[in-house]
């Protein structure tokens, strides 16, 4: 059994994750207005792997027999100045989310809950994934800025993501 307060905290996240997914959606939207297909593609595996992350909250709040409580998801922001703008927006929304990772690792062990730290482990390594990806789509859009077609190059490799096996 969770406890109230660590079931709290996961149907929480589970609304954090839907949020990431939300925010990847509309920065891949932007993207996509702006001609910009590699980096919207992206951002779509990107938005689709958070919601994987969520539904993997959501199944194991069923498995532990609590109740996953759906909440409403904030809209996210709509337009960037920049496509390195968005890169680094994306960055600091995931050093945010390995911090609620993070608090919900303690809060698991706070409680007690052995099964519910396991499981969480996974998403602690996630992060580490998540925000070096991150990170390095804003350096290497750092490194092209002063060279002409530097972002229609990037914009092709980005476009490979979900094709080599990531």
């Amino acid at each position: 059994m969770l406890t109230k307060k660590l079931q709290s905290a996961l149907n929480d996240q589970v609304n954090a994750e839907l949020f990431s997914a939300y925010l990847y959606f509309s920065m891949s939207s932007w993207f996509k207005a702006q001609n910009l297909e590699g980096f919207a593609s992206w951002l779509q595996v990107q938005a689709q792997e958070e919601v994987e992350h969520a539904m993997k909250i959501y199944g194991y709040l069923h498995d532990k027999g609590a109740a996953v409580e759906l909440k409403q998801i904030e809209a996210p922001q709509k337009s960037w100045k920049s496509p390195l703008a968005a890169f680094e927006d994306a960055y600091k929304h995931e050093v945010y989310i390995s911090g609620r990772i993070n608090d919900l690792a303690d809060l698991a062990v706070a409680e007690k809950d052995h099964s519910t730290n396991v499981f969480l482990h996974w998403f602690v390594e996630e992060q580490v994934e998540e925000e070096a990806s991150a990170l390095a789509v804003v350096e290497k859009l750092k490194l092209v800025a002063t060279h002409p077609g530097g972002i229609y190059m990037l914009d092709r490799e980005m476009a490979s993501r979900g094709t080599e096996g990531e």
